[in-house]
């Protein structure tokens, strides 16, 4: 298992490093040692400029940024597949990213906020309004695995219609466009305080995830494996609710919503590692962060200098990998 680790981190790393030469603007490797030596003073001779901000400011944040969103969502993706007994379960089952996406085009068509910053902020108060929705909801009707997938799909069917709702009411072809290309995932306004927020909301929620691994392992056979191993089934799938449901509103305010990660991950890595979630979930974390770093790669050069959103690749690349995945657990 060390080793298979070892190796995933470093195919993690050589992704990064290999996706910030990758662009319109090719960077070589020697131009991208001379930058990094310059920023970390090992270098007197400063590299151009013009190259300098093209790493630090646009590809560097923008990779990095893909990295965290593909193991956050693979992450939340792991755990809401335990914790609802669902193979179909992904960090958008609870209507988080319907949420987002509402509060988003409000920002949008409003024209509230400055930029990508007031879009992010209104993703992710959507983003919890939704999921205050399905808390008010769920503390009605319980927290067993069949009424969260039932409430979530609700929740997100409503906030669906009223993104529709907003879109239609604003009648502005250039306003659909930007909404549009939004709502299917981009990287290209990554920025640092975004890395930022990501990095530090990821590491405190995936550390809770994995303090549940035993939880999770119980969940995985059902609600009454779990009790009857001493888990407190009731609070601890709220804890993971609320953690999974936050760290998906942080992905989604982050570069919108982006398909598939949560969902075709955790079950591909699950057949190289098995299914106990102490192992399975930092495991997960790396494979779905080189899974988004080099479907936003693609994204980045498949049309260049046109630039696709990365949602569209992660469905191209999705669909059949997750054939293949059913295939293997004999589902088709």
């Amino acid at each position: 298992m060390l080793g298979k680790t070892v190796v995933a981190a470093g195919l993690f790393i050589v992704s990064i490093a290999v996706s910030v030469r990758l662009g319109s603007s090719p960077v070589s490797y020697a131009d991208l040692a001379s930058s990094f030596a310059a920023r970390l003073g090992l270098s007197a001779e400063a590299p151009p400029r013009l190259l300098d901000s093209l790493v630090w400011d646009l590809r560097l944040p923008r990779v990095l940024l893909a990295a965290l969103v593909g193991a956050l969502l693979a992450v939340c993706g792991a755990a809401l597949q335990a914790v609802t007994r669902n193979a179909l379960a992904d960090p958008y089952l609870l209507g988080i990213s319907s949420g987002a996406s509402t509060g988003a085009v409000v920002v949008i068509v409003l024209g509230v906020g400055a930029g990508s910053l007031g879009v992010a902020g209104g993703a992710f108060a959507g983003a919890l309004l939704s999921f205050a929705l399905l808390m008010v909801l769920l503390r009605r009707t319980g927290l067993d695995s069949a009424r969260i997938v039932l409430t979530g799909v609700v929740v997100g069917q409503l906030f669906a219609a009223l993104t529709s709702l907003v879109l239609m009411a604003s009648g502005d072809a250039e306003t659909t466009r930007a909404v549009t290309h939004w709502l299917l995932g981009s990287m290209s306004s990554a920025r640092w305080d975004a890395v930022a927020v990501c990095a530090f909301a990821g590491a405190a929620g995936l550390l809770v995830v994995w303090l549940h691994s035993g939880a999770l392992d119980g969940f995985s056979f059902g609600a009454d494996t779990a009790a009857s191993l001493g888990v407190d089934v009731r609070r601890t799938r709220l804890v993971l609710l609320v953690v999974t449901a936050l760290l998906t509103s942080v992905a989604v305010a982050a570069v919108g919503a982006i398909g598939f990660v949560g969902l075709i991950v955790p079950h591909g890595v699950r057949f190289v590692v098995g299914p106990l979630h102490r192992a399975l979930l930092p495991f997960t974390a790396l494979v779905g962060g080189i899974f988004l770093i080099w479907a936003d790669a693609l994204a980045r050069v498949a049309f260049s200098p046109r630039e696709v959103p990365v949602g569209v690749f992660t469905a191209l690349l999705g669909v059949p990998l997750f054939l293949m995945i059913m295939r293997r657990r004999g589902e088709l």
